[in-house]
């Protein structure tokens, strides 16, 4: 019997990914400001029971081009033996810089190398890029976070098709999900883009998953500094949408008072049996210091995925 408690992982490691790679795990995530011993971007996390993990190193090697301080939530597609991931970045201090990167490897724990331009050049401020493979045809999709002005201003999620070598677009950006009410809001009067807004909503960290030929797109709401971040869920009958909220809030994850604060960015991994699966999140610590990789089951019901937690004793590997 394997047992684990949140987080499963002691360190700094924030917006976390998880790529099953054959009978393993590797786990990448936002890093601390602390540079890694090999100087890559990026820690990567193996382990084979999603519980007890070792750090490998850093999966990217530092592009070669314009100097880039920040590196945001890396997610990794395996596809013929290739891997790419898929991360935002930007140079300066300011959040507003950050575009879609892709980086290809021969290995899940890398070394990953730059392609060194914007996945998508025109678009503005682009973060949390979600590789996703449509199972009813095999095309693969790119779900990603970038910003509206217009009415519930603030980020939204979007969708663009990857090209046939996975290191392109292939089409235009669709709307897949903009901001509903009011617990998505990240702060009011927000000073942002040089003018002031009422309200700025955050809809971020998007999965997607399909559940008896319906999509599922879970996504994270609110303020990720917050206890009352979490993730909600829309669905949808195609990858492209529309999409629909069922339920307002944050239904699949949401965080506890004293114990778990802000539980959210998320992704959905199966376990070796082949039917089980584990939503993987980062939260803060009661003290809000860091944001740890934490595990739960992710159960199927009548209205989408459900997360049996956050937990934070003990608990029995299912």
């Amino acid at each position: 019997m394997i047992t684990y408690r949140n987080p499963v992982w002691p360190g700094y490691f924030a917006d976390p990914f998880v790529l099953k790679s054959g009978d393993e795990y590797y786990a990448y995530g936002t890093g601390s400001a602390e540079p890694l011993a090999d100087k890559r971007v990026f820690a990567v996390l193996n382990s084979r029971d999603l519980v007890r993990w070792d750090l490998v190193g850093g999966a990217l090697e530092p592009p070669s081009g314009p100097h880039r301080s920040a590196y945001w939530a890396p997610e990794v597609a395996e596809r013929n033996g290739r891997f790419y991931m898929y991360y935002s970045s930007a140079g300066g201090p300011g959040d507003e810089g950050h575009r879609l990167y892709v980086a290809v490897a021969d290995h899940p724990a890398g070394p990953f190398r730059e392609m060194e331009r914007p996945l998508l050049p025109d678009e503005g401020f682009a973060i949390d890029a979600h590789p996703f493979q449509d199972p009813l045809d095999g095309r693969w999709y790119l779900i990603f976070a970038k910003d509206f002005f217009d009415a519930r201003a603030g980020t939204a999620l979007a969708a663009v098709p990857l090209g046939d070598d996975m290191v392109s677009v292939a089409g235009s950006v669709t709307t897949l999900l903009r901001a509903s009410d009011d617990w998505q809001i990240y702060e009011r009067q927000r000073l942002h883009y040089g003018r002031l807004w009422d309200a700025w909503h955050t809809l971020e960290g998007p999965t997607l998953r399909v559940q008896d030929g319906r999509y599922f797109l879970l996504y994270s709401g609110g303020n990720w500094q917050s206890g009352s971040y979490g993730v909600g869920c829309a669905v949808a009958d195609s990858v492209l949408g529309p999409y629909k909220e069922p339920e307002a809030g944050p239904v699949v994850l949401s965080g506890r008072p004293d114990q778990v604060n802000g539980p959210g960015h998320c992704c959905v991994v199966p376990a070796h049996d082949g039917h089980t699966e584990f939503i993987v999140y980062h939260a803060w610590d009661a003290d809000l210091t860091a944001r740890r990789m934490c595990i739960d089951p992710l159960v199927t019901t009548d209205v989408g995925p459900r997360c049996l937690g956050p937990t934070w004793t003990e608990q029995i590997l299912p």
